[in-house]
């Protein structure tokens, strides 16, 4: 379908009192009513993850000659700044901005693209916005609603940032908190302008996904050539704005300015589009299918549904392989002498062969991420059912198992896939051995599955309970990332599926906990399975 523009000389129709923007204040309160389970999960694991690098860097590197000498690593090391970024400073707070700053700004930018389309073209698309728009709402309160949503995330983050650095100094923890923020709230611009011009949710996050990919790929080939981050692909990326804010390093602050033109620029734009298109309209139109139908089976469909969003994860694992395999062989450089940061690299790779044991870690690192793939592939199934789409596709010869069963072939099979992707990047940038690499990757497999299995039967259970699977996925991810760091106790890091498995390639293959995570993961989809062939569909 195409935008429709009103003809000229004609006006769109509002009740008499109402504007453009009436209603944006129920329809905000409606939005945070529906993520208020998603949306503090994504805050706090972000929020954790930046505030809890500092006093992992205390104890890493407790003299100022250990920390000079840590900067000097990363400043001599281009693959290492490509992918951090480059250390303006050796104090605590400014390796933290150096460390996870531009991380934690493409996580932001993740947030908000899933909350402004979530809230605009996923409700057009689901029939819910018309039914809305009948009422006394103005044409702009949607969108306003929707990037407002955004705002509150962003600046909950944040405040959580500049809180939980402020010792390490107010004005950079307020200027990295800024930062990230920020740029959270550039992609939600850009996500709000990608919902005008595509016609459905998949097309708009793919395109907003492609949007901030190509900005991560930006500010890393420029901070591969330069070390001040001065480059001029730097300086194109909303990333490289993010880590030019020189936090705890001699804050420049005109750089907010950039952000906030960004912000400003892209909402107008996607205002004047949505006052151009009518409601369920896009301005990219759709290809025409083909005369006869292609798809037979449910299998089919869920595989056309999803395909895009495989590619594009598969794209991302792959590159970042590639990435991360790269500075495999530095590693031993960028430990040094450091023991502590060998006994946490070791920790979590399982080796005592400080390469073997940082390609292990990046191995688990890719299997935490792998399953978010796999709970955004299952909640599929929510959302086509939440949709009213999978209703009338169960009336046909259509069973609730086989409709399910496509679904989670390509989320299961999907998460396999993605890790045999990282696992033949990481050979391909370390040049060595690649059954290393694969083995490592593979083996990470049985604890997504098991991951994707609790989601599957949340989603089985009830409705209601399907959105407590990211709260799953983000407690698992933050065991697994922050868990060895921080020294938790066994038991908690044995409460996420990934701390029983055999850590490759430093360890022995044991087979006895892949077997049983696996036999575990498929007793969680046939649970689910169960219990979403005995309710009724959109009940709880």
């Amino acid at each position: 379908m195409s935008a429709v523009a009103p003809a000229a000389g004609t006006r769109t129709r509002t009740t008499r009192g109402s504007g453009p923007f009436t209603g944006t204040g129920t329809l905000l309160r409606l939005a945070l009513r529906r993520d208020r389970l998603t949306l503090p999960v994504w805050v706090l694991v972000i929020g954790a993850m930046v505030v809890s690098i500092p006093g992992t860097l205390a104890d890493l590197y407790d003299t100022s000659a250990e920390r000079a000498e840590f900067a000097r690593s990363i400043a001599a090391n281009s693959s290492l700044r490509a992918m951090y970024g480059p250390s303006f400073g050796d104090s605590i707070g400014a390796l933290t901005a150096m460390r996870v700053g531009v991380f934690a700004a493409l996580f932001a930018g993740i947030m908000s693209l899933l909350l402004v389309v979530r809230h605009t073209r996923d409700e057009e698309e689901s029939g819910r916005q018309e039914l809305v728009s009948s009422t006394v709402v103005g044409r702009r309160a949607p969108l306003t609603a929707a990037l407002l949503t955004a705002v509150v995330a962003n600046a909950a983050l944040a405040l959580l940032i500049t809180a939980g650095l402020r010792g390490e100094g107010g004005a950079g923890a307020l200027a990295l908190g800024l930062g990230v923020g920020g740029t959270g709230l550039v992609f939600a611009a850009t996500a709000a302008i990608a919902a005008q011009l595509t016609e459905n949710g998949r097309l708009a996050k793919g395109l907003t996904a492609g949007v901030l990919g190509a900005a991560f790929v930006l500010r890393a080939a420029g901070d591969s050539g330069t070390a001040d981050g001065s480059s001029p692909l730097t300086w194109l990326s909303p990333l490289g704005w993010t880590e030019n804010l020189r936090a705890f390093a001699g804050e420049r602050w005109w750089v907010l300015a950039l952000l906030g033109a960004a912000v400003l620029v892209q909402g107008a734009v996607a205002y004047r589009l949505a006052d151009r298109r009518d409601l369920g309209m896009s301005f990219l139109p759709s290809r025409p299918g083909p005369a006869r139908g292609e798809l037979r089976t449910a299998g089919a469909l869920a595989w056309r549904l999803q395909r895009g969003s495989l590619c594009g994860w598969g794209a991302g694992f792959l590159v970042s392989g590639v990435a991360f395999g790269g500075i495999t062989a530095g590693a031993g450089d960028l430990v040094g002498n450091n023991e502590r940061t060998r006994e946490i690299i070791q920790r979590m790779g399982g080796a005592s062969a400080i390469t073997e044991a940082f390609l292990g870690t990046m191995a688990g690192i890719f299997g935490l991420v792998a399953g978010l793939y796999v709970v955004s592939s299952v909640l599929r199934l929510h959302g086509e059912e939440t949709s009213g789409r999978a209703e009338p596709l169960l009336a046909a010869p259509v069973s609730r198992t086989g409709w399910a069963a496509g679904h989670l072939l390509v989320a299961f099979g999907g998460s396999a896939l993605l890790l045999l992707l990282s696992g033949a990047g990481l050979a391909l940038g370390y040049g060595k051995d690649p059954g290393q690499a694969l083995a490592a990757s593979l083996v990470q497999v049985p604890a997504v599955w098991a991951v994707g299995g609790l989601a599957v039967l949340l989603t089985g259970a009830s409705p209601r309970w399907a959105a407590g699977s990211w709260g799953v996925a983000g407690a698992v991810l933050l065991i697994g990332w922050l868990g060895p760091a921080l020294e938790l106790p066994s038991w908690v890091l044995e409460s996420s599926p990934f701390g029983h498995l055999p850590k490759l390639p430093g360890e022995e293959l044991r087979w006895a906990p892949v077997l049983v995570l696996t036999a575990l993961a498929a007793g969680l989809v046939a649970a689910g399975l169960a219990a979403l062939r005995r309710r009724d569909l959109t009940s709880s």
